[in-house]
């Protein structure tokens, strides 16, 4: 079943995406990411290496010719932080697909929307493709479509979290209010969750911990693959409706 999505233009078979912080080297990163058959990952700018020769380079093991780099702004507590991070990245590296994150403090690392909502608006008007991280609420989801977002990540649960989608009602009602691709960010634990995120008609989920932190990070990987695709085909499929008690499989008419 060929089931591709599409983000500012690009198109992608993949609905996972991947992160690149947390592994116990670059190399195990580009094992994980090979098994979870992304084809987009995320690059936190201000830690990963990916300018200085010096040392050891993400680009010498995931090739950014065939692996779509997605510069995000992860650790900006602040909108011009956040700018000023995503211009140098772009000025590095040409990018203009890029993940903006705006936190509002160090503890929950739940974002701050007032500051992410300024610096959409400034980087949609500097010709920058920003997916967004968000709150799971509705009303800010569709100001930062309005704002030039290309995309909305709300958050299932606090990064890194694993605690897996906390209000499926409100990712629900996100899906169904964006004309932008849904791709929820944040708090997957393992594959089951994944799997809610798309029968949820979710465009797609990024992970990072959650793969990053497993006992057998390339195992783990696999494993998001196939919940993504599974979650995504009963999505497709049409779950059945709920009832309130039970319905036999057999009719209990002309029994013998």
């Amino acid at each position: 079943m060929t089931d591709s999505w599409s983000v500012a233009g690009r198109t992608f078979d993949s609905r996972l995406i991947v992160g690149t912080g947390k592994y116990k080297d670059f190399e195990q990163n580009a094992a994980a990411l090979e098994t979870s058959g992304a084809q987009i990952v995320t690059v936190a700018v201000r830690r990963v290496n990916v300018s200085d020769p010096k040392a050891p380079m993400l680009t010498d093991y995931i090739d950014p010719k065939k692996t779509t780099y997605l510069p995000n702004t992860a650790g900006c507590f602040t909108g011009d932080e956040a700018i000023r991070t995503l211009r140098l990245a772009r000025e590095a590296g040409g990018w203009d697909l890029v993940k903006l994150e705006v936190l509002g403090e160090a503890k929950t690392l739940y974002p701050d929307m007032r500051e992410t909502l300024k610096a959409t608006e400034v980087l949609a008007k500097e010709g920058f493709l920003p997916m967004v991280y968000c709150a799971d609420d509705p009303i800010a989801a569709k100001q930062l479509e309005d704002a030039g977002a290309v995309a909305i990540m709300p958050l299932g649960a606090p990064i890194g979290s694993g605690l897996g989608i906390q209000n499926k009602v409100m990712i629900r009602m996100i899906v169904e209010g964006a004309n932008v691709p849904v791709l929820v960010d944040a708090g997957v634990g393992t594959a089951s969750d994944a799997s809610v995120a798309m029968e949820l008609g979710c465009d797609g989920v990024l992970m990072n911990t959650a793969i990053a932190e497993a006992k057998d990070p390339i195992m783990m990987a696999h494993a998001m693959k196939l919940a993504v695709q599974s979650g995504r085909a009963a999505y497709l499929a049409g779950r059945m409706g709920r009832r309130q008690y039970a319905d036999p499989s057999s009719p209990l008419a002309g029994l013998i």
